[in-house]
């Protein structure tokens, strides 16, 4: 056989297909919700994934206040942030941040499991976060994802 039958193909701009996706959030660990988010966002889950491309999809999460963490991790997690100034070293306690704001609390959990650079910056801007459980986002017809089924 002289060539191959196959060739690798790559995703870029032009060749993706991101889609609207809907996360119902209720009941789900915190840790595992995210990750799952994350594989989406990233497309892992579509077979021309490429690693440096954004070939994910759009994700929604709905329902933000009913997360769970497990063990004494309401307490024990801390958010460590700083000012810029001298001892200005602030931190908040997983239960104080999701008093502030649920939707806070699992972008950062999210944002924690994608990669650290411009790809991740423009990943994280396709998560949309709402504590209710209704969107904005009916215009792109969003279709639903039972977690359970994700990896």
């Amino acid at each position: 056989m002289d060539t191959l039958s196959y060739k690798t193909v790559s995703a870029n701009k032009a060749t993706r297909t991101k889609e609207w996706v809907v996360v119902d959030a209720d009941g789900q660990n915190l840790g595992r919700l995210a990750s799952k988010v994350a594989y989406l966002l990233r497309g892992k889950h579509k077979p021309n994934f490429t690693p440096h491309v954004d070939c994910g999809d759009n994700v929604i999460v709905l329902n933000a206040q009913g997360i769970n963490l497990t063990g004494k991790k309401w307490d024990a997690k801390e958010y460590i942030r700083h000012t810029g100034f001298p001892g200005g070293q602030k931190s908040l306690t997983a239960a104080e941040l999701f008093e502030k704001s649920p939707e806070r609390l699992v972008e950062k959990a999210i944002k924690g499991m994608l990669p650290k650079n411009k790809l991740g910056a423009d990943l994280f801007r396709n998560l949309k976060v709402y504590v209710g459980s209704d969107h904005d986002h009916e215009a792109q017809k969003p279709k639903t994802i039972n977690l359970n089924d994700v990896k």
